[in-house]
Order: C-alpha cells, then structure tokens, then sequence
C-alpha cells in the first residue's frame, strides 16, 4: 500500500513550485487562482524571493501547501491508499485526499499562518530540537519545569523529539537535557512555539473557521497528528484539526500506525526530502521517493 506523506513548516526554498508553474498549465492555473485568493502574488516570492522573503509564516505556510497540494493534483493516476501531514502539512493532505477543496484548503492555511504570527508576537516562545535521549526522558524533564511553559511538541523520529515553549523554558530545557546526555540540544530558528499551550490564541481564531468551513468524505484516510490512526469520519477529522496547533505533532506514531496498517511505500508530496528521512528512521524497511 502507498501512503503520500506532505511536508510541514522549514520544507520551503526558493524557487519552490516555478518548473511546476511553467511545465504544466494545469499547475499554472492553480497557482494564479491562489494569487487571486490570497490578495498577492504569492508565487513571486515563491519563484523569485529570497529565503528571508520566505521565512515569513504568512508567506511560507500558504507556499508549501500550494506546492504540495499542486504536485498532488497534476501528479497522473495519483491514487493513495492513505494519506498524513507533518503540522501544517496535514492540510495539504486533506486536499489531496478530497476532504477540503483546493480554495478552502489555502484559506484556512492563511489564516492559520496569520493566527499563528499573531501568537507569536503576544506571547514570545521557541522551540528547540533535542537528539539522542529517549522521548520518555525529554518527557518527563518537560515535566519537570514547572515555573515556565515546556512540552515536546514534535515526536520527528525516534531519537529527535522537538519542544515547544517560552523562551526562558526552552533555555533551561536545554541545559536540562545536555546534562542529561542529550547529543544536541538546538534552539530552532522559529517565530513561536508551535504546537503548544501558547498557540491558544491562534487555536480559537482557526476554530471559527474550521468551524465554517465545507469538509467532504475523504477518497482514503488520514493519519492525523492529533491522533495517529486512520480517521475518515469528518466530525473527527474536524476535531483534530482544531486540536492541532496546541497539540504536539505525533509523527513517529503516525507512520508506525500506517505500516502496521499495510504501508510499505512512502510518497513524498512537496518540497523537500525531510519527511523521507524521518521514515526511513521510524521504519528502516520502507520504500520512499518523491514527486
């Protein structure tokens, strides 16, 4: 069975999408429709900008979804058997597998970057990337730090758990986990802590939306963040993706479900090739690629 993986926040580079843009005039038509949605030329700074340009949450959630959701839909005979996201890259999967329509996908994918940016600037947070302690021990030191907010926030790999929280909490996590035998402890270059308590703002503002937003029955099921297992009703799917943003990102458990469930080939759908090493990682056995 082939699973198709997207990708999530950090995948983008530039010049991301522009063969797409002009081999294919079903791609091109896409991404002009996107331009017309978003109130910008979306695909300048994708094709022409530089990395600061899309460094910017507003600009690289919308552009990794586009190229992403893009390839998926002009990609012949594209048929998976179920489908998973990293972070936002879930909703890119929710596209490709017939839940969200293209237009309705990006709206909430800008508005969830405009939330998220706006969380940010009120509570100042990080996040930081710990390798080589078990999740259980990154776990319980989180836990630990009770006077600051703390939680790991994304299970990558086994051996590679990122956390999430205010910035003096990620300071004294990583002290924390180095003397703990941490290999590294690496504050990421990210405009806010993800995936934690502190994305409740921008949680509510994306309820709303979700809330008002058309979901259809998916042609297969998503393994979501929130959950891990396969998930086709919609009221479920729904649920969870409103969970997601302070929710931690369960990415090792989701893979681990989809090859006890019958995946042995993993697609990669979007820019970048992180998502392929994080698999082999979880599930040395499988077949990857990309498209």
């Amino acid at each position: 069975m082939t699973a198709f993986v997207f990708p999530g926040q950090g995948a983008q580079f530039p010049g991301m999408g522009k063969s797409l843009y002009e081999e294919n005039s079903e791609a091109k038509a896409l991404f002009e429709k996107a331009n017309e949605i978003l109130g910008f030329r979306i695909t300048d700074i994708m094709f022409d900008g530089t990395d600061e340009e899309l460094k910017q949450t507003k600009v690289t959630q919308p552009a990794i979804f586009l190229h992403s959701v893009i390839l998926a839909k002009t990609t012949p005979d594209f048929a998976p058997d179920m489908v998973a996201g990293h972070s936002l890259g879930e909703f890119s999967a929710l596209v490709a597998n017939g839940t969200l329509a293209f237009e309705d996908g990006l709206r909430l994918v800008y508005q969830r970057a405009l939330a998220m940016q706006e969380a940010c600037e009120i509570n100042p947070s990080t996040m930081a990337a710990i390798l080589g302690l078990p999740d259980e021990k990154v776990e319980e030191i989180c836990r630990e730090i009770t006077e600051e907010i703390v939680v790991p926030a994304n299970y990558n790999c086994p051996g590679q758990l990122v956390i999430s929280g205010s910035n003096k909490g990620i300071e004294i996590a990583c002290e924390k986990m180095k003397e703990a035998g941490a290999k590294r402890a690496l504050p990421l270059p990210v405009g806010g802590a993800f995936h934690s308590p502190l994305m409740e703002p921008a949680r509510e503002k994306l309820q709303k939306a979700i809330e008002e937003t058309q979901f259809s029955s998916p042609i297969c099921p998503v393994y979501q963040n929130v959950s891990t297992t396969a998930v086709s009703n919609v009221e479920v799917i729904k649920q969870n993706l409103i969970m997601q943003l302070t929710a931690p990102v369960k990415w090792t458990q989701s893979v681990q479900n989809m090859v006890k469930d019958g995946a042995t080939q993993f697609v990669e759908c979007g820019p970048g090739k992180v998502l392929q090493g994080l698999v082999k990682k979880i599930h040395p056995a499988a077949e990857v690629s990309s498209i």
